[in-house]
């Protein structure tokens, strides 16, 4: 683990700009787009990273699979470091195929986030998050699709209420994506609205790969939190004859805001491996 630490400080601190000297290089690490959504009826801006490889004339038919980046802005830095860290060529760790990473910047996480309201004294904007989810499988992908080499294996990634909303895309049958990184999920939002929808979950769910994150909140929080990812896998262990491509992982020593760069690579180390 001090390893993966070193290298992703190496690679944030130095990604950017390189200079020796009188000489200076840029090593770009990204870029962005936006893209205009009929159905959120709004312009988004979304962030990509491409592979080392994407650009060498000698692998120019290849193509590559495509991760969706929840919170995009927080986590594109951090997250295109584990992945270049995991798949690149130059450091032969071959642990997951090299990948074009999309995050998603936002504009009202309560709004495209959440698929329900809950009452609040104050005015909300929440229970878009089925919109945000069409947005993203009906115009930004096929937009990905159209003007990148992408192979139809997806990964949704979301943190906090995007792990809820990751959650929800993983039950859903009509999903288009392939695999799952639910971080440290709010499944308090709704805890009675996921269990019934893990009661009606189809084969289609199951035989596709989730990863949950689990940190520490704290005594005070724990059955707001661990209890209830906990009873949530529970719950989808019963409800499965076959063996669950699931993985849930409690991680002690790690908070809220600091699990989402241990959660990735650990997240992407199962969903890669050999079943």
């Amino acid at each position: 683990m001090k390893n993966l630490i070193i290298a992703i400080l190496y690679i944030l601190l130095f990604g950017a700009q390189t200079t020796f000297g009188q000489t200076k290089t840029d090593i770009i690490v990204g870029n962005k787009f936006d893209i205009k959504s009929n159905i959120l009826n709004e312009k988004r801006t979304c962030l990509i990273s491409l592979p080392d490889s994407y650009n060498d004339s000698s692998g120019i038919s290849k193509r590559y699979q495509v991760i969706i980046l929840l919170d995009g802005y927080t986590h594109f830095k951090t997250a295109s470091g584990i992945v270049h860290f995991m798949s690149s060529n130059s450091n032969r760790n071959n642990l997951m195929p090299e990948s074009i990473i999309i995050a998603i910047e936002n504009v009202d996480r309560e709004r495209d986030f959440t698929v329900t309201k809950i009452k609040t004294k104050r005015p909300n904007t929440m229970g878009g998050g089925r919109n945000f989810l069409n947005f993203i499988e009906k115009e930004l992908i096929p937009f990905i699709d159209e003007n990148y080499r992408t192979e139809p294996h997806r990964t949704l990634v979301g943190h906090s209420l995007g792990g809820l909303l990751t959650l929800n895309s993983y039950i859903d049958k009509n999903s288009v994506f392939n695999a799952y990184i639910s971080i440290d999920p709010s499944i308090w939002w709704n805890e009675e609205m996921m269990k019934n929808k893990v009661d009606s979950i189809s084969s289609i769910s199951w035989n596709k790969k989730l990863y949950i994150a689990t940190a520490n909140q704290g005594e005070a929080s724990y059955e707001r939190n661990k209890k209830r990812h906990d009873s949530f896998y529970a719950f989808m262990r019963n409800k499965s004859d076959a063996p669950l491509n699931v993985e849930i992982e409690y991680f002690e020593k790690e908070n809220h805001r600091s699990v989402p760069l241990i959660a990735l690579y650990e997240g992407l180390k199962y969903l890669n491996q050999e079943n």
